[in-house]
């Protein structure tokens, strides 16, 4: 589903443009995992000398696991990574809680009108303790297939200052694109 994240993302950061800050969405290829190996070739392919990202963001969906449990491993490479390639921005790890579909959960006023039906058992004033919210979502589909071309049609129909409010780890995640600073951020996402 990394093509659907790809497709999603800019539209839940569309309201960035306004304060000036531009995404640049990588995402790793054939559906790979999120690991350093995968990681750490996105994060050299971008421009180190003429006009470098001012940061980059690495979204790590956590499934069931903890977010620390989940980024351990690129957290602790991380610092090798900058250290021995001289990286000249910030490298910053957030996490979705279980998958980034607990999102769409957050705005559920505008998934409702989507999917055009009840959402079923869900607390969308805590969408990152849904138990697979993907796996919830494609139900809600039915017979549909929940392709990336969905996935973006969702997020478009979305409101990001809502999901910011109901969900930590969109608020995180938006935080650290944020982080202060104003320019293009670089975001590889699992």
């Amino acid at each position: 589903m990394h093509q659907g994240k790809r497709k999603a993302l800019p539209h839940l950061l569309a309201h960035l443009e306004s304060e000036g800050i531009t995404v640049d969405i990588r995402i790793p290829d054939r559906n790979r995992q999120l690991i350093p190996g995968v990681v750490h070739p996105i994060i050299y392919s971008l421009p180190h000398e003429n006009q470098p990202p001012d940061k980059v963001v690495v979204l790590v969906d956590t499934d069931s696991k903890s977010a620390d449990d989940a980024m351990q491993q690129l957290k602790r490479n991380s610092h090798n990574v900058a250290s021995r390639t001289r990286i000249p921005y910030g490298i910053h790890y957030v996490y979705a809680q279980w998958h980034l579909e607990a999102w769409y959960f957050a705005d559920a006023g505008n998934l409702r009108s989507y999917l055009n039906r009840d959402l079923g058992n869900v607390d969308s004033s805590r969408p990152d303790l849904i138990q697979n919210p993907k796996l919830h979502l494609k139900h809600l589909l039915g017979s549909a297939p929940y392709t990336s071309a969905i996935s973006e049609k969702i997020a478009r129909a979305l409101d990001a200052h809502t999901i910011a409010q109901r969900s930590l780890s969109f608020a995180g995640f938006l935080s650290a694109v944020r982080n202060g600073s104003r320019g293009s951020d670089a975001i590889a996402s699992d």
